[in-house]
């Protein structure tokens, strides 16, 4: 009978804890070209009204910023929702709200502000990733993307060298990190792709930082051991890719 009791105790408890838990928080990685002349114009509808739009209807604005060296007009932002469901309530809501089509239509009396469709993908944390947030400090830093696509078959790995080696050395070389991510499953380089952000305290020490970790013994010892298991390289030729980025004025994140 006590092992009965036990038993239905333990399944009850069991599922309440699967009811109770949240659905994990969904990420969209959003980058925007203005079309030519315009990308002041389009900071200043996000300032104005977008990103308090963007908060009426539910979604959480996480960071903001512009290329250091932006000669193609971008702006790069991250938000995040409850879940999928909620960002595509959430867009739906955006789209039919007054205020935006009114505030839409007023900054593009002289032209489009983008040069084309902006460019999206939804994500998910990494296990390994840090929560997002602001900087307690609260100074001014240069934010890195970091993109890399791996060959077939071997983003587990990548992800396992990360986890394993990678995160803990960029501390070691003082690195800060904001987030990891991998896309959902049914976007793009959902199969084989790693996006993640970095924070450094300039460029000349995001340069100091990753000249010490390509360096490190045990970076050398963990690439080769991965590359090992993965058959060669874990990314494709010209696979990673680095923006440094300059959060902007109205960015949560400085």
């Amino acid at each position: 009978m006590k092992f009965i009791i036990l038993a239905c105790i333990a399944a009850f408890t069991s599922l309440c804890t699967a009811e109770d838990a949240s659905p994990p928080r969904c990420y969209e990685l959003r980058i925007y070209t203005a079309a030519e002349g315009k990308l002041d114009a389009l900071k200043a509808r996000f300032r104005d009204h977008t990103v308090g739009l963007f908060k009426r209807h539910g979604m959480t604005n996480v960071a903001y910023w512009t290329p250091t060296e932006n000669a193609e007009n971008k702006l790069i932002y991250l938000l995040s929702y409850p879940s999928v469901e909620a960002r595509t309530a959430a867009w739906k809501a955006f789209g039919a709200d007054p205020e935006w089509k009114a505030a839409a239509k007023a900054s593009e009396v002289n032209g489009k502000l983008l040069a084309h469709p902006p460019e999206s993908r939804i994500l998910a944390m990494t296990d390994f990733s840090p929560e997002p947030m602001a900087d307690p400090a609260g100074s001014a830093h240069t934010f890195e993307m970091r993109t890399y696509t791996t060959t077939p078959g071997n983003l587990p790995l990548l992800l396992k060298r990360f986890r394993e080696h990678t995160v803990g050395l960029f501390t070691k070389h003082g690195m800060k990190h904001f987030a990891y991510f991998t896309p959902i499953t049914g976007q793009a380089g959902a199969e084989d792709t790693l996006i993640y952000f970095l924070i450094h305290t300039s460029p000349e020490a995001q340069a100091k930082s990753f000249d010490a970790f390509r360096a490190d013994p045990e970076w050398i010892k963990a690439k080769a051991e991965s590359e090992t298991a993965g058959g060669g390289s874990l990314t494709i030729p010209d696979g990673v890719k680095s923006v440094l980025m300059t959060p902007t004025d109205f960015s949560p994140v400085k």
